[in-house]
């Protein structure tokens, strides 16, 4: 029987809950993904274009995987927080992943996954 990890009411003591939050979104996605096959390349990887929260891989497809997490729909979907501006960034981060590491894909995937309490949407190809 899986564990199920506790929504973050309030994070860790001295953690903004924002932070929390979003951490506990980025583990909850990549338990999805490991569930349906997926290997993890790489967890937060940063450069100067900006931040990849999962750089995953399956079949020789590789999918860079933004999180995003909200405790409730008040200000709109998690999803839509990943505006033209933040998708040329992960684009531009993507880039860099690939010609830091020399990896050669067979094919590239961008992938959102929206996290809300109780939900999990994943959309692949997103952009």
């Amino acid at each position: 029987m899986a564990v199920r990890e506790r929504h973050p009411d309030h994070g860790e003591p001295g953690t903004a809950p924002h932070l929390a939050l979003g951490a506990w979104g980025e583990r909850v996605a990549e338990r999805r993904y490991r569930r349906d096959g997926y290997r993890v390349l790489a967890r937060n990887w940063r450069c100067p274009s900006g931040e990849i929260d999962l750089i995953l891989e399956r079949r020789g497809v590789v999918v860079f995987s933004e999180v995003k997490t909200r405790s409730s729909t008040a200000f709109g979907l998690p999803a839509e927080a990943v505006d033209r501006r933040r998708q040329s960034r992960l684009r531009a981060a993507a880039a860099t992943w690939i010609r830091s590491t020399g990896a050669h894909p067979t094919e590239l995937r961008f992938d959102v996954v929206s996290v809300l309490p109780g939900r999990v949407e994943r959309l692949e190809g997103a952009f």
